[in-house]
């Protein structure tokens, strides 16, 4: 198939696809006497784990190592799910992180009544006071 074809077979934009193969998460594909690329199943197959992982959060780093451990076909799976127990714990964090910023938000924005002077805006204060 050609890079069309994988495109809207695995959801992946052309040029995600093109930036994929600089990247070596895609393996080079052939190429016909005119120069176009050839595409096989297993190029799908690895286009929507990528597609998946990066989904779930893994950076392009992190699905080079998870696509090298799983073609270690004599690994064992124990290495990627430390991959995506360290990537829980990473998601958890950024999770409680953005929870503690929600929680100030909605204190700042619950003690503006939304009128008066500038210099009684209790979100300019917050922001502006010392820490």
């Amino acid at each position: 198939m050609n890079i069309g074809q994988l495109s809207r077979r695995t959801g992946v934009p052309i040029d995600t696809v093109r930036y994929y193969e600089k990247q070596c998460l895609l393996p080079p594909p052939t190429r016909s006497a005119s120069g176009y690329r050839h595409y096989e199943a297993d190029d799908v197959l690895r286009l929507n784990f990528i597609r998946r992982a990066k989904a779930l959060g893994f950076t392009l780093e992190e699905i080079r190592e998870l696509l090298a451990l799983s073609s270690a076909h004599d690994g064992d799976m124990a290495a990627i799910r430390s991959a995506a127990t360290d990537k829980l714990v990473d998601v958890e964090q950024r999770l409680a992180e953005l929870t503690r910023v929600r929680d100030g938000l909605r204190q700042l924005v619950d003690a503006c009544p939304g009128h008066g002077a500038l210099d009684q805006c209790p979100i300019l204060t917050a922001l502006g006071g010392e820490a």
